[in-house]
């Protein structure tokens, strides 16, 4: 598994977010608020976390609902996933929704999100009057089953 050096501000008063098993994908991220958060059904709210990044030219950082949360309390991120720059420099928030029919309180410190760091590549558009065919053409939005 390949590895990149990313400069971190963590100004949360949490550790800095790590993987929990040797092949997680995401690292957790937490709430970097004053006191507890109520989130009423349907509403949303911008999480501060305190993190600011300065990633290599070429990758991203996404930010994604944590399943836990998205199961157990019907909380999800709005923009899912959030993406954030490599020429962003300012703190990461995270938009959480609440998808439930009862409140949720954010707490402090609270594990609301977890960032996955990921490679990409710029497209190179090259116009053309015809694509190539294929089998599946243009089936799309459940052609292949039955619903």
């Amino acid at each position: 598994m390949n590895s990149i050096k990313v400069k971190i501000i963590n100004d949360s008063g949490y550790d800095l977010p790590a993987y929990e098993t040797p092949s997680s994908a995401g690292m957790d991220i937490h709430a970097r608020l004053d006191a507890p958060l109520e989130l009423r059904p349907l509403q949303r709210a911008l999480i501060p976390t305190g993190i600011r990044l300065q990633l290599p030219r070429g990758y991203e950082c996404q930010i994604r609902p944590r399943s836990g949360l998205a199961l157990k309390h019907g909380i999800s991120i709005v923009n899912t996933p959030g993406t954030v720059d490599a020429d962003f420099r300012g703190e990461i928030g995270v938009v959480l929704i609440n998808l439930s029919d009862t409140a949720f309180t954010v707490n402090p410190g609270e594990r609301i999100a977890q960032m996955v760091i990921k490679e990409y590549v710029h497209v190179e558009w090259e116009p053309v009057k015809r694509l190539d065919e294929t089998v599946r053409g243009e089936g799309g939005f459940g052609h292949t089953g039955v619903d």
